[in-house]
């Protein structure tokens, strides 16, 4: 799913990415894919899916903040060289996303497709799916 992401150049980048897991109001990594030709923003998420109400709103916070960079008018202004080209947002995570989550991503899939801005989800070195709290 993730390919050759090894060429994509880094736009802006801070050093204390690491850090922003969990806060909503930060892009983890927004960079252009030469490959591609396309836009990427990048958020990371290390922490175990917990199936709670409160880690399915931070997820949808972070994307409506991400869809927000690129809609209104933000992007654009910042970076007007990339005016026009293909977006992709990509969710990393160590973890496989629990049936919570994951229903949310599709439900945030589909709304993105509308906005032509393509979405994928990189599941990294964690094991399965986290069970959900109480079980």
């Amino acid at each position: 799913m993730c390919g050759n992401r090894a060429r994509v150049e880094i736009l802006d980048s801070d050093p204390q990415a690491r850090k922003t897991e969990g806060r909503i109001d930060v892009i983890d990594l927004f960079a252009h894919d030469p490959k591609t030709d396309e836009i990427v923003l990048v958020m990371n998420e290390a922490r175990p899916w917990d199936g709670s109400d409160e880690r399915l709103h931070q997820l949808q916070e972070k994307f409506n903040a991400y869809v927000s960079f690129l809609l209104d008018g933000e992007m654009a202004a910042a970076h007007p060289e990339l005016i026009g080209k293909r977006v992709r947002i990509e969710l990393r995570c160590d973890h496989m996303p629990d049936a919570r989550a994951l229903g949310l991503l599709e439900l945030i899939h589909d709304q993105l497709t509308f906005q032509e801005i393509k979405m994928e989800v990189v599941v990294g070195r964690g094991g399965p799916p986290e069970p959900p709290a109480g079980d």
